[in-house]
């Protein structure tokens, strides 16, 4: 348990869709909305430890159709993600606004198709995750939803702390009159994920 702890903590301090598109977020809309997208980004995940028990991720991951499908639908949404964060590089939301509460629903739903729609998610749960499960320990469901938990809870932690630092520099950026231009650099950046997602994830 210990080494898939470990594995994990690996696998989510590695850039990936997530950490770009938290820190562009946080530094736009605050830690609130932050952790709105961190709540979608982990039932997302969820949803894949769930798939991986119940057989579902090994039927994706073994069909080039599902797959491919998912690959693209990911790589798309990300490109858009980057679109909606540079055309809005402008844009900043007070804290305490119906607006904001807006943008937090907004950011969970985002997180939560961003993961949806990431192959990678399934590759790892029926790639890596049965590495450490032995039918010799006890039920293979069982062990597959708690390491599927373990993973989960780590990468949120990871996912927050992204927040907590994105949004501790909020307002230097805002202050410095860099929101825009950073807010465009990290565009740039999910452009560079979206196309890192479709060469990692090309057969």
């Amino acid at each position: 348990m210990l080494a898939f702890a470990l594995t994990c903590v690996i696998i989510e301090i590695t850039p990936g869709p997530n950490m770009a598109w938290l820190a562009a977020l946080s530094i736009a809309r605050g830690w609130r909305t932050g952790l709105a997208a961190v709540a979608g980004v982990a039932l997302g995940l969820s949803a894949y430890g769930i798939a991986a028990a119940l057989g579902v991720a090994a039927v994706i991951e073994s069909s080039p159709f599902i797959f491919q499908a998912l690959r693209w639908a990911g790589v798309a949404y990300l490109l858009w993600l980057a679109w909606d964060a540079w055309s809005t590089a402008e844009e900043i939301t007070p804290a305490g606004t119906s607006d904001a509460n807006h943008d937090r629903a907004s950011a969970f739903r985002r997180g939560l198709i961003t993961n949806l729609l990431n192959p990678k998610a399934a590759v790892f749960y029926v790639a890596m995750l049965p590495e450490f499960v032995t039918a010799a320990t006890g039920s293979i469901v069982v062990q597959t939803l708690t390491l599927s938990a373990i993973c989960v809870a780590i990468a949120t932690a990871v996912h927050a702390l992204i927040v907590t630092l994105a949004s501790s520099v909020r307002g230097l950026v805002a202050r410095s009159g860099q929101m825009k231009a950073i807010r465009r650099v990290l565009a740039l950046g999910l452009v560079g994920v979206a196309v890192w997602l479709a060469l990692a994830t090309a057969a």
